[in-house]
């Protein structure tokens, strides 16, 4: 383990978090200097830290071991999100800088990177009374996080002369691995385009629909990256227009596909989306979900308009089931029924190569041909039974990997609700505050609910969610294989 050059490439990883700090000084300047200074200093700050630590290490260089790119990757997220807290402890958004105000601004911080959304704030200080600087930071951290720091910075840092491969597929865990070009640099920077496109698209259509350009940027950043911050306490439902709803549901779905189907469409093979079989599974339990939520809000009478249920539940199990948790709505305030299949949503995500988080269709739907397998099987003892997907075979060591997988996801999700419970959280608030922020979703439900915060959570609560929130988006194996002995043997 080479820790000069992990400590070089992320000195250089965090040169971006200090660099991308220019563009809220840009809105903290146009907001009559409010936070301007602020930010300056915390930009300043990462910037002195982060440059001359890459002038100590600038001669480590090589190519990174596999081992090097897990330190380097869950390491890379946990510095970024103090480098992008520091705005907030300087600014005193959570009043005095004490020890608990620090682990306030660092759980906000750690949940824009990890696309989470779930806030602390509302509780001392409302949202609409913060500095336009200081929203677009909170805001732009959603978006860094989203396509993922570390593969800008492969896509556009190939002189830091270290290989990109291991940085890539350690930030991108997921089942599957597309390469669209020859390489894997080439491959981040086309990912990257095409999530710079879609935010262009957004942004412009959310103008047109009425928001500022302010307001259309922030809300893009959120659902491009699947995060949920928003600009209102109300979240999305403050604008009142069902324009606006309708653009951010079309790119929250658009942002839960693989965006490696969106490469393909751009280059004219539309017909990549349907040919996907993950996309085909994706869809239609969007579809499904739809219907279902909207027809039990119109037959219980919460909405008397088919058109007000169909939008109302269209937003929200989208925005729940590809984990970026805008609400339009207070959905605690539905049916019991609702409640629990929005909480079931948050264990679905979206597809694999997407920015959403939770545990991805393409397991799911694995897991369940692999249970039906062992069902036949029991039929047809002597029957030669495959998982296939796609038409291909999937191969037992895939199989493997998810169904470790799915174990590791559970039990975590099992014993941080018992500890969350075993701080005086009550049961509906334990599961869901874990299930939302290991799923990288924001809002879950009780005294996390869609209206309410993560104020309440009690200190070492906190701790335990921001640990959660990492897991999830690095997708659990990252972060773990770091606590098994052997990853520490030659």
């Amino acid at each position: 383990m080479r820790f000069s050059l992990i400590l070089a490439v992320l000195a250089r990883l965090n040169l971006f978090v200090g660099l991308t700090m220019l563009a809220p000084i840009i809105f903290a300047w146009q907001d009559n200097g409010r936070d301007f200074v602020p930010i300056c200093i915390a930009m300043g700050i990462t910037l002195a830290i982060s440059g001359g630590s890459s002038l100590i290490f600038r001669t480590s260089k090589g190519d990174i071991s596999h081992r090097e790119g897990m330190m380097i990757v869950a390491l890379g997220w946990a510095t970024a999100g103090f480098f992008g807290a520091l705005p907030f402890f300087i600014a005193k958004i959570f009043g005095p800088m004490n020890f608990e105000n620090l682990i306030n601004g660092y759980f906000e911080s750690i949940s824009g990177f990890t696309t989470t959304g779930a806030s602390v704030l509302g509780a001392t200080v409302s949202i609409e009374s913060l500095g336009k600087g200081i929203l677009f930071w909170r805001s732009l951290t959603h978006w860094l996080g989203g396509m993922g720091i570390i593969v800008l910075a492969v896509a556009i840092l190939p002189y830091l002369g270290v290989g990109g491969m291991q940085l890539f597929h350690a930030e991108s865990p997921g089942p599957t691995k597309e390469k669209l070009r020859p390489r894997i640099r080439e491959t981040a920077a086309t990912l990257w385009l095409v999530y710079v496109m879609l935010s262009a698209v957004e942004t412009l259509l959310l103008m047109i629909a009425g928001m500022s350009l302010f307001d259309a940027l922030c809300h893009t950043f959120g659902t491009m990256a699947t995060g949920g911050f928003s600009t209102r306490n109300a979240s999305v439902g403050a604008f009142h227009s069902g324009t606006i709803d309708i653009i951010i549901i079309v790119f929250m779905f658009l942002a839960g596909a693989n965006f490696s189907l969106h490469y393909l469409a751009l280059t004219g093979k539309l017909k990549a989306y349907w040919k996907n079989s993950e996309f085909r599974y994706y869809l239609g339990i969007v579809i499904a979900s739809v219907l279902a939520l909207s027809a039990i809000l119109y037959l219980s009478g919460t909405y008397t308009s088919v058109v007000d249920s169909i939008r109302y539940g269209a937003f929200q199990s989208i925005s729940i089931m590809t984990t970026t948790g805008f609400a339009t709505a207070d959905f605690e305030l539905w049916p019991i029924v609702l409640q629990l299949m929005l909480l079931t949503f948050m264990f679905i995500g979206g597809c694999a190569g997407s920015t959403g988080g939770s545990i991805k269709i393409v397991r799911i739907v694995l897991l369940f041909k692999y249970a039906y397998r062992e069902l036949f099987r029991l039929v047809h003892p002597r029957a030669f039974a495959s998982v296939k997907f796609g038409g291909k075979v999937v191969h037992k060591d895939i199989l493997e990997s998810i169904g470790g997988f799915f174990i590791l996801y559970m039990c975590i999700f099992v014993v941080s609700s018992i500890i969350m419970a075993g701080m005086g959280m009550d049961l509906i608030t334990s599961l869901s505050s874990v299930a939302a922020t290991l799923g990288n979703i924001g809002p879950g439900l009780g005294i996390v609910g869609p209206t309410e915060h993560y104020f309440a959570i009690p200190l070492l609560g906190k701790v335990l969610l921001i640990f959660c929130m990492i897991l999830g988006r690095l997708e659990i194996y990252t972060v773990l294989i770091l606590l098994v002995p052997e990853f520490w043997r030659k």
